[in-house]
């Protein structure tokens, strides 16, 4: 689960980093307290769950107040795409006020976890306000990993070799090991997968501030993190996931044209390689899991055919704990309550497979049964260029 900046920047201050002064706003009207509370020129940044915000008009410094309500009139209720937004523009429903800074130099500091070595690593460049994927392509000599021993936490050594590696002295060079002991805990507490802030400036005055916030929380963690799930913004997520979030379904949106409904991940991931294998593109990913019912089955279905992209529709399913029977019956009830109108390719093995094959050869849908995974695939691609 995503955050929003202002809300990452308030975990940042409860752990003791430091941040720029400011005030969000969910309207306009809140605009004026915001300004005298923070003071003029200030920021002003909308507010998604997305970076690179600023190369596309959602970050504005204004010097005056009537600057400030022409910007914050345009943010506000306007829909915002970046680089990172996946083709989405998301909606900015809240404007982060924020008190501007002489700053000296940007930084870049993330923490997250490194699956190779099961810890958590820090990564730090002096290349700060760059997207990091190009400062490791262009210039890495300038990136610096920490990998974080679990029994001893952030070590002093460490603080201080990477502030000698980023030039730091005096207080900045004292901060930077506060602040990476603090993040340590904070993801520890709250079941962070990833920190980001880029930039982490120092000001004029040697001191490190972190400009701007990004935080990813472990989703199977939530559960225990009651104060965080409050913070969940459904407006910015794709509202076919978030439906599918309320029957335990597994779904993303992607680009193609070919629904998928599939049991497990892996054979989900290895269904949507054969899509691709033979020339065509998945529309989604959709994992129903490994106890899906008749009900979950067709909220499965009705999420594939929202999209008016899919042209045809390949279920493949591998019955062992859920029974054959049982999604057939699903597919049967979905295709009847939202009147489907694609060709549906369906790939069922395992428990009761021959009942679940005469339930969608007796249904007088149009159901295509195929037993072989790869013909299937071929099948679902072939149907969606004839309905292209």
């Amino acid at each position: 689960m995503n955050l929003h900046e202002y809300q990452a920047k308030q975990l940042f201050r409860d752990y003791g980093v430091p941040t720029p002064e400011g005030m969000v706003i969910e309207s306009l009207r809140q605009l004026d307290s915001a300004l005298n509370e923070v003071g003029l020129p200030c920021v002003i940044k909308a507010q998604i769950h997305a970076g690179a915000r600023g190369k596309a008009g959602g970050v504005k410094l204004v010097n005056t107040a009537d600057e400030a309500e022409v910007v914050a009139a345009q943010l506000m209720g306007s829909r915002l795409a970046t680089p990172q937004t996946g083709g989405r523009a998301l909606p900015v429903n809240a404007l982060l006020i924020e008190q501007t800074l002489p700053i000296e130099d940007e930084l870049y500091l993330s923490l997250l976890i490194d699956r190779n070595s099961k810890r958590h690593r820090f990564i730090l460049s002096a290349a700060g306000g760059m997207d990091i994927e190009q400062v490791a392509a262009e210039m890495p000599e300038k990136i610096i990993t920490l990998d974080i021993d679990p029994v001893t936490g952030v070590m002093p050594y460490q603080a201080r070799q990477a502030g000698f590696a980023l030039g730091l002295k005096g207080e900045a060079f004292k901060q930077l090991g506060q602040i990476l002991q603090a993040l340590y805990r904070l993801a520890l507490a709250k079941d962070l997968s990833l920190v980001e802030i880029n930039p982490l400036v120092r000001t004029a005055d040697n001191q490190l501030v972190a400009l701007d916030a990004k935080v990813n929380v472990d989703d199977n963690a939530l559960y225990r993190q009651a104060d965080l799930q409050a913070m969940h913004d459904p407006t910015q997520e794709d509202p076919r996931e978030v439906q599918a979030h309320q029957f335990d379904l597994n779904y993303i949106a992607l680009e193609g044209n070919i629904g998928c409904m599939v049991n497990g991940a892996g054979l989900a991931m290895a269904t949507m390689d054969l899509i691709k294998l033979h020339g065509g593109e998945p529309a989604n990913f959709l994992d129903v899991g490994g106890s899906a019912t008749a009900e979950r089955v067709a909220e499965a279905f009705k999420l594939i055919t929202s999209s008016d992209r899919v042209r045809a529709i390949l279920v493949n399913i591998f019955g062992g704990i859920v029974r054959c029977d049982l999604i057939a019956e699903g597919i049967i009830r979905a295709a009847r309550e939202v009147g489907l109108q694609v060709p549906v390719v369906v790939r069922l093995e395992g428990t009761n497979v021959e009942a679940g094959r005469q339930l969608l050869a007796e249904s007088g849908l149009n159901l295509v049964a195929v037993n072989d995974l790869d013909e299937a695939a071929q099948t679902a691609v072939k149907l969606a260029k004839e309905a292209a």
